[in-house]
């Protein structure tokens, strides 16, 4: 199996065990979804005069980018990590700590630079909801990619 299909198969794992960790996290607290991915694409509609539509139909298409945008960054995270892992076999602190990183680094440095949010102001609870998922996609996709090198 070629090493980018293997990158793209550990991204959607990593995605989904992400994906799982962020809705437990918020059954746990009670909390609500982020609106951050929303900003994002309403910024990046703006940057790119691209129009979504109006009222209901703007509100839908935001919050569907916005998921999609983060499976389109679990899928880059996991793809660089591939490369960029080529030949080797990181040990899975290694691995799993890099997958992490691309992870929020592929999300959190996009959503700064739209100015839809700010790392440097975030409460130390903010940090754990954040980090607590991208761990778990760091593990997940550090395991699926490893498993398909067998």
């Amino acid at each position: 199996m070629h090493t980018l299909v293997k990158g793209l198969i550990a991204g959607a794992a990593g995605t989904s065990a992400l994906n799982i960790a962020t809705y437990l996290d918020m059954v746990i607290r009670a909390r609500a979804a982020s609106s951050t991915p929303q900003q994002a694409v309403e910024k990046l509609s703006d940057l790119t005069d691209v129009g979504l539509g109006d009222g209901e139909q703007a509100e839908n298409r935001k919050q569907a980018l916005g998921s999609l945008l983060g499976y389109a960054t679990g899928a880059g995270a996991a793809l660089c990590y591939a490369l960029l892992a080529a030949g080797r076999r990181p040990s899975w602190p290694v691995g799993v700590s890099a997958l992490t990183a691309l992870a929020m680094a592929g999300s959190n440095v996009p959503l700064t630079a739209l100015g839809a949010t700010d790392p440097r102001e975030w409460p130390p609870s903010a940090w754990i909801s954040d980090a607590l998922p991208h761990l778990a996609y760091g593990i997940t996709a550090y395991a699926a990619y490893e498993l398909l090198r067998c």
